[in-house]
């Protein structure tokens, strides 16, 4: 796999520099969808063969994630940085390696997979953004339901399907977009139907629901909240287009938004950040949708003339306000004409970038799953800590508006869901660079 922008040079890039105060505008395309690619490539699993997967986001956590498949045994052609072909048909293995997939929670990815496909696997627990608990209860729940084993020892889950799965009708706690994954992937090779109910409706979701159908599945519902899985006895390769990723979308409009734009975002689905764009133009944004025929004409264009207005915000699963845009959207409050609240309903620990911000001059205080932010007249540049990926890139936004020099450290969070930040930042007009440290 290529490195990332991170991992270049003889020495290891860690921190970004902005000065901020300069205008940003102009126009980007966003690639692949992080939270798509990765399980996109775990299901190719699924069909013995080589199957070609393009518009993939060339950042480290597709790295780990190939590195994965190949310990399995995959083969992976890189055609070019943003496409991969995968050959599963040599996998033999089910033992996943704990130091590659304890970097990411999207590991717990691969279980469903090879439990349809070996009747057995063996998977580390998942790691990732220090953002709070990550329960695969309910990954476990509902795959328990299709017939399946499992055994959690020394970090390890060992789950088994000795009698083969079969379909189960399956209530989610929670509308979890992890859970949802893997039960799709499970009960696609499932002998009868499985019905999964309060699924969760992201777009990845869609995205790995029309790939599963593209091998030869049955996969019904899929974006609602009841999604119907008729097994089927094998799969087939395929080659497909990793949806566009909204959340990077998002975090580009957001800086548009922060310094006033105009700033154009292509290669994405509006409709994906249809909630977001909404709240958008009751803080004060002006919001241009582009609804085209192809990727390539699709996305949105954001400007801001007037004041950012206050607004209170709680996240929630899709078509909910997503928590991934919460810091980038703190950002924005953060120097709003007045006060509101920011409820995060999603992860318990997400709040961590609220003492970086304060150290900028941001005035809020957290409460519980609550904060309260009280708008600023400006920022100023400081030296600060990316939390985890999206505060990572929040920061970095923070910093095109601050007064002086922001300097974001630990930015290899950021190389895990964005492919050339500084680069697009950067053609937009900001004032940035990456620091060997």
């Amino acid at each position: 796999m290529p490195h990332s922008e991170g991992m270049r040079g003889k020495g290891f890039v860690d921190a970004i520099r902005v000065e901020g105060g300069y205008p940003v505008e102009g126009s980007i395309t966003v690639e692949g969808a992080k939270n798509s690619a990765l399980k996109l490539m775990a299901a190719t699993l699924l069909a013995p063969g080589a199957s070609t997967l393009t518009n993939v986001p060339n950042i480290s956590d597709v790295h780990v994630m190939g590195k994965v498949l190949k310990r399995l045994g995959a083969a992976i052609d890189v055609v070019d940085e943003h496409t991969l072909v995968i050959d599963t048909e040599p996998v033999a293995s089910w033992v996943t390696p704990y130091e590659l997939v304890a970097q990411m929670r999207a590991s717990t990815a691969v279980l469903g997979p090879l439990i349809a496909r070996f009747g057995k696997a063996v998977v580390a627990m998942p790691g990732g953004c220090n953002i709070g608990a990550r329960k695969i209860d309910m990954h476990l729940a509902g795959l328990s339901a299709l017939g399946v084993a499992f055994d959690i020892t020394h970090g390890n889950i060992h789950a088994s399907a000795p009698d083969g799965l079969h379909g189960a009708e399956v209530n989610l706690e929670f509308a979890s977009v992890g859970a949802t994954e893997n039960l799709l992937m499970a009960a696609v090779l499932a002998d009868g139907v499985t019905t999964i109910e309060n699924a969760a409706r992201e777009p990845e979701i869609c995205d790995l629901a029309n790939m599963l159908n593209e091998m030869g599945g049955q996969v019904t519902g899929a974006g609602t909240p009841t999604i119907a899985v008729e097994g089927v006895d094998e799969l087939h390769p395929v080659d497909h287009e990793v949806v566009g990723d909204r959340i990077e979308a998002g975090t580009f409009l957001a800086a548009g938004a922060l310094m006033g734009g105009p700033v154009e975002v292509k290669g994405f689905d509006p409709e994906h950040l249809g909630l977001v764009l909404k709240k958008y133009e009751a803080m004060g944004m002006e919001v241009e949708r582009r609804n085209g025929p192809d990727r390539a004409s699709r996305g949105a264009v954001i400007s801001r003339e007037g004041p950012i207005r206050p607004l209170d915000i709680q996240t929630l699963p899709f078509p909910g306000f997503p928590t991934d845009m919460q810091a980038q959207t703190l950002v924005l409050l953060s120097v709003a004409d007045g006060a509101c609240v920011v409820t995060e309903n999603v992860f318990e620990s997400r709040f961590m970038l609220a003492a970086e911000l304060a150290r900028m001059g941001a005035n809020l205080s957290i409460d519980g799953h609550h904060a309260i932010v009280r708008g600023v007249e400006r920022l100023s540049g400081a030296p600060v800590t990316a939390p985890d990926l999206r505060g990572g890139a929040a920061l970095v936004m923070a910093g095109l508006a601050a007064d002086g020099y922001t300097v974001v450290s630990n930015v290899h969070h950021i190389d895990r869901g964005y492919e050339g930040f500084v680069p697009k930042l950067k053609s937009l007009g900001a004032h940035i660079e990456r620091l060997n440290v």
